[in-house]
């Protein structure tokens, strides 16, 4: 695995909110439904983590190196470092928000809100350009780095959930086990990849980066990021967060962990969720199997 130098090893020596969902419903209902979802996807999760320990997938667990303040209001969706700041697109339909933030202070710098029509998700850097999806709109905007001008759109069938960049090529998620690349001048698909962890599917991709080669993603829902060959399409291990945000924020009500920033020249590692009032630096721990 190709993040070999940047994992360390020990002495070896919420929830997507659905449009579709009416509140003017019995609210009751409702939460019983969300908490049944909930619970369903993590005692699966759960026993999907176990059997990868068992079938030799590379589990790793976490240090944290820096803690620094993160809006509480940001529905983090996508989360990119370039040029001594962390720039991040926010979700929600009148919440969505394209912003520049200071790491140090979590003082967000440059801000730009979005459409309330349109639900903001992943985000990218490509020559001096920040490219944003949308969730259901079917549509990305193309900014100005520096000013964040809208400079284009454009257009691309299904969801738009995670988006990085690698080789050229844009690499988007849409909630499923699979990947696609685009170009990023005419948007048009290239190849798709199927994620798979054991032979099977790996689903609910979202949030995505590249760390030396390999592909992070957020599993939705979960507290772990998938090391993803973006070659083959193979998940080479786990990383577990499970309980990060509790050890220094106790019974926080925040939603799920996800967005993944990576610093290539200070090779810092950067995670946070949706409504987290805290990102941490972090360092990957091998654990041993």
């Amino acid at each position: 695995m190709r993040m070999a130098q940047f994992i360390h090893s020990p002495n070896k020596t919420s929830t997507r909110i659905s449009a579709s969902i009416s509140f003017s419903q019995n609210p009751l209902l409702v939460l019983v439904s969300l908490l049944s979802l909930y619970f369903s996807v993590a005692s699966a999760d759960t026993q999907a983590s176990n059997n990868q320990a068992e079938n030799g997938i590379k589990q790793y667990s976490y240090e944290v190196v820096n803690v620094y303040p993160h809006d509480p209001t940001a529905f983090t969706q996508g989360m990119i470092f370039k040029d001594g700041y962390l720039y991040e697109s926010t979700g929600l339909n009148g919440g969505s928000s394209l912003r520049k933030v200071e790491l140090e202070t979590g003082k967000v710098l440059q801000k730009i809100d979005i459409d309330r029509k349109i639900f903001a998700e992943g985000l990218a850097s490509v020559d001096g350009q920040l490219y944003q999806l949308s969730w259901r709109a079917r549509t990305g905007f193309v900014y100005n780095t520096d000013t964040f001008a809208l400079e284009r759109t454009f257009k691309y069938p299904g969801q738009g959930w995670g988006l990085t960049f690698h080789k050229d090529q844009l690499i988007m998620s849409d909630g499923t086990s699979i990947l696609r690349f685009l170009g990023p001048a005419d948007f048009k698909e290239i190849k798709k990849l199927a994620v798979f962890i054991d032979g099977k599917p790996l689903r609910r991709l979202n949030e995505l980066e590249m760390v030396k080669g390999d592909l992070l993603a957020n599993v939705w829902l979960t507290d772990r990021i998938a090391i993803i060959s973006p070659e083959t399409g193979h998940v080479d291990g786990i990383i577990n967060l499970a309980g990060l945000l509790d050890k220094y924020v106790p019974g926080s009500e925040a939603d799920v962990l996800n967005g993944i920033a990576y610093d290539a020249a200070g090779e810092r590692l950067f995670v946070t969720g949706k409504y987290w009032p805290k990102l941490f630096e972090i360092k990957i721990i091998a654990d041993d199997l």
